[in-house]
């Protein structure tokens, strides 16, 4: 019998472009916290005046994807958002 795959999760990569400011890394993690969701990756860097993030979760809740796509993009500073649906990312050494 083939497997079923399970839809209720998937694995998500925001990636962040904002304003390099005070507070930003907070305001980007409050959208998960909110929901009991902690990033398994987090990568961030300083581009002159901006900030790069990629924030990714192995196994989100399909019902909350959008949700947090949308509280990212409401965050002050945020110039652009991509959402990357079903790419997990894993770094080998």
């Amino acid at each position: 019998m083939p497997a079923v795959a399970d839809d209720s999760f998937q694995a998500v990569q925001f990636e962040v472009v904002a304003d390099a400011e005070p507070g930003l890394m907070p305001r980007l993690l409050a959208p998960f916290a909110r929901r009991d969701l902690i990033p398994d990756r987090l990568k961030t860097g300083r581009n002159g005046a901006l900030i790069e993030a990629t924030l990714a979760v192995d196994e989100m809740p399909s019902e909350m994807v959008h949700l947090v796509e949308n509280n990212l993009r409401q965050i002050v500073g945020v110039r652009h958002l991509t959402v990357i649906l079903g790419k997990v990312t894993r770094q080998v050494a």
